[in-house]
């Protein structure tokens, strides 16, 4: 018998180290690619610091059609930070450049061209995949010394020299520059480091390749109303490096080009938070001070120790139930709720495991995170209903569930209507609607009832001073102090 428990512990423990090495978070295990390998690229959508509506890059009516059936699987938090990945048309082999190869020529109409010249007007960036790298824009720091990058590369160019005739040229030639490295436990293997795109212009292509496409000198395809053919091509250069390895890959993404400008902002925010702080410190203490000095005077006639005033003038109405206190603690319970939901997500950060790797991991553990602290909220909720002597536990429990995720549903789902109007990649589809409700409705609400059985068991909180049956007649206020106009 004991031969068989230990057995089964034996087993229960090697199920566990199996389910431990099993775990995998995308992005955070490296690929391996051989000579020959393909390596498929992916586009995903445009975006823009002037309008923030980013658009799906397969949806546009003048770019290359994708892979039919290449959509890959989205995680909740990228389909709500519009992310749209789709596998494109590149033909890419692994150490295999190119010099020049045609990926496709698409015929447009009137209004397709405006629709790509209105786009290049407000500055769009397209944002492409290689190994779950995007697509980024190389450049050298303000002293030449560090290269950084930037998310995405430019749909266009823009000429505003004429403000009545903005001229705009899409990019329709892109050089591809893929770093990689060797791998250190296999000589035909190589891990890809960096993704660089950079896009050209060139005009009169007519369905070839650009003869020169490195020349800076060729002339730009200029889009507009009369255009009615654009041809894409595309260049491959696979470069070796051993200054950035795979560990250290996002680094050139999230480097600051001047981490002292940054270290100031903060220093001076420390400063001036400080500083304030201070200040409100001693006029705090200098008018408890003098309030304690006036209360221990031993002289103070009798008629003047009823007249009291200050601190010990509120002390018997401070601690008595608010007019609207049924929304004060499903309110409290929503704070502690978001509170636990930060301090959770800072210590998943801290761990690793949200990184930017991890394409909508941020926001999907946030979500959750926010769902199942629902438990806390319920909790505190409940305590701070029972010190205003309530008796509907159930009925707080629900309000606190719904009152603040509802507000913030309702903002969403109208904001929605306005984004879904502009036919942009954000708009939450109604399937992740209904993903979202179901969290809400099995997650979320029960966890809050739960919490809130708990937190009404416990004792209730009692207070430092003992509350006047009486409450104290407030003088009537002028009207610039009423609680709706301040």
């Amino acid at each position: 018998m004991a031969y068989k428990f230990k057995s089964l512990i034996l087993l229960l423990v090697l199920s566990i180290t199996k389910l431990a090495t099993g775990f995998y978070i995308p992005g955070l295990s490296p690929t391996t690619y051989e000579d020959g390998d393909t390596v498929p690229l992916f586009v995903n959508k445009i975006f823009s610091d002037k309008t923030q509506l980013p658009f799906a890059y397969s949806d546009l009516p003048f770019v290359c059609p994708v892979e039919k059936g290449g959509n890959r699987w989205l995680n909740l938090g990228e389909v709500l930070r519009g992310d749209r990945i789709e596998l494109s048309k590149f033909k890419i082999k692994a150490l295999e450049n190119k010099t020049c190869s045609t990926l496709c020529a698409v015929d447009l109409t009137a209004g397709k061209a405006m629709e790509a010249k209105h786009l290049v007007s407000k500055d769009y960036k397209v944002e492409w995949i290689i190994d779950n790298l995007p697509g980024a824009t190389a450049y050298r720091t303000a002293d030449g010394n560090h290269k950084q990058y930037e998310v995405g590369f430019n749909l266009g160019e823009k000429d505003e020299k004429k403000k009545d005739a903005v001229k705009a040229y899409l990019n329709n030639h892109f050089a591809l520059k893929i770093l990689y490295e060797k791998k250190n436990n296999d000589p035909n293997g190589i891990l890809i480091v960096g993704f660089e795109v950079e896009p050209r212009s060139i005009s009169g292509l007519k369905g070839a390749c650009p003869d020169y496409p490195d020349n800076p000198e060729n002339p730009k395809l200029e889009i507009d109303a009369n255009t009615s053919q654009v041809t894409y091509s595309y260049s491959v250069l696979w470069q070796e490096t051993k200054d950035v390895t795979w560990g250290n890959r996002w680094d050139l993404y999230l480097t600051n080009s001047d981490p002292q400008i940054h270290w100031y902002s903060i220093i001076n925010s420390l400063i001036i938070a400080l500083f304030l702080s201070a200040m409100v410190a001693i006029i705090m203490l200098r008018t408890l001070n003098r309030d304690i000095a006036l209360y221990n005077e031993k002289d103070l006639k009798i008629e003047d120790q009823d007249d009291t005033t200050g601190w010990k003038l509120v002390h018997g109405d401070i601690f008595r139930p608010p007019k609207w206190g049924g929304f004060l603690a499903p309110l409290l319970g929503s704070g502690v709720q978001v509170l636990f939901m930060g301090i959770f997500t800072m210590i998943l950060s801290l761990l690793g495991v949200l990184n930017p790797s991890y394409r909508g991991g941020f926001v999907s553990f946030t979500l959750f995170l926010f769902a199942f602290s629902s438990a806390f909220a319920g909790y505190y909720s409940s305590r701070m209903y029972k010190v205003f002597k309530g008796t509907a536990w159930k009925k707080n429990a629900i309000v606190t569930s719904i009152l603040f995720p509802g507000f913030l549903f309702g903002v969403i789902f109208m904001l929605n209507f306005f984004i879904w109007s502009q036919h942009s990649s954000s708009a939450i589809p109604f399937g992740t609607f209904f993903v979202l409700i179901s969290i809400w409705s099995f997650i979320s609400m029960p966890l809050s009832l739960i919490g809130a059985y708990f937190g009404y068991k416990k004792a209730v909180i009692e207070h430092p001073v003992r509350t006047n049956q009486i409450p104290r007649q407030i003088p009537e206020q002028s009207w610039y102090l009423q609680p709706g106009v301040r």
